[in-house]
């Protein structure tokens, strides 16, 4: 049997979602299919280069172990190792600067800057969301009406700024490689992670896909959350490229057993 290293963050606590339960789950259908070994990204490097391939899953926000991160990167590209996801990626897994890149392309995403300086790009707000350019999670996010933003001395490059949208739901679009899987929303949005299944249409499908055709992930497992806004449009809000959570545990069977199959053929490829 092939080895596959697993990377997670067991402990990992996360509001609404149960990192250690879908990763568990996860690893227990994979290793019918090879030897899989779980561990967090800080202990990585004792085991790579016994694995035939590294799977990045949840490992939580790599805030917390930035060195780390980056010193697997750098293994990544020296030793050439396989992962899962490819670290080639330029949305999450290299922070937030694809909103901008994305806003300043005229993609449908919520349109974002990072410097007040350029505040009328945006439209105009009564309250606007400002959070860590290099945040995870939510850590950080505030919101601040227009005349306390111009208060904050904002340093120009540290801090996203966003006009706060009065959207009617969330729905995230989960893909491996290129093929959509399927999607989640959460009919309450103030109840973020209370997922059901969503039916999407080709439209939002198509939405969706612009962000992967956009994107350079060679093969790997995306997220893309979106919003929907009052008058009916979809807007980007997050293209997850690196660990993104899957819900897997909350879709019918027949879903999720073809996504672990079509996980594992992935895997299989690289």
């Amino acid at each position: 049997m092939k080895k596959i290293l697993y990377l997670t963050d067991l402990a990992y606590k996360a509001k609404g979602r149960d990192y250690s339960k879908e990763d568990i789950y996860i690893a227990d259908r994979l290793k019918d299919r090879y030897d899989v070994v779980l561990a967090h990204p800080k202990c990585a490097e004792g085991f790579e280069d016994h694995a035939d391939a590294v799977v990045f899953r949840n490992t939580g926000s790599v805030i917390g172990y930035k060195d780390i991160y980056y010193d697997f990167l750098r293994r990544v590209e020296e030793k050439r190792l396989k992962t899962f996801n490819s670290f080639d990626g330029k949305a999450d897994m290299r922070g937030k600067q694809y909103l901008l890149e994305l806003t300043a392309e005229a993609y449908p995403v919520i349109p974002t800057v990072d410097s007040m300086d350029d505040i009328n790009v945006l439209p105009e707000s009564e309250t606007y969301v400002i959070k860590p350019k290099d945040g995870a999670d939510s850590i950080g996010l505030e919101f601040a009406a227009a005349e306390e933003l111009k208060k904050r001395g904002l340093v120009p490059g540290k801090t996203l700024i966003q006009p706060a949208i009065d959207f009617q739901y969330e729905v995230s679009f989960y893909f491996i490689n290129d093929k959509l899987e399927y999607a989640m929303y959460a009919p309450d949005k103030t109840k973020r992670w209370e997922l059901a299944e969503y039916d999407y249409t080709d439209e939002d499908a198509a939405f969706a896909r612009k962000f992967i055709e956009w994107n350079t992930v060679k093969h790997g497992i995306q997220r893309v959350d979106a919003c929907r806004t009052r008058d009916g449009r979809l807007l980007l809000v997050e293209l997850e490229d690196l660990n993104p959570y899957l819900s897997i545990l909350e879709v019918k069977e027949s879903v999720r057993n073809q996504f672990l199959q079509d996980m594992a053929e992935a895997i299989d490829k690289i």
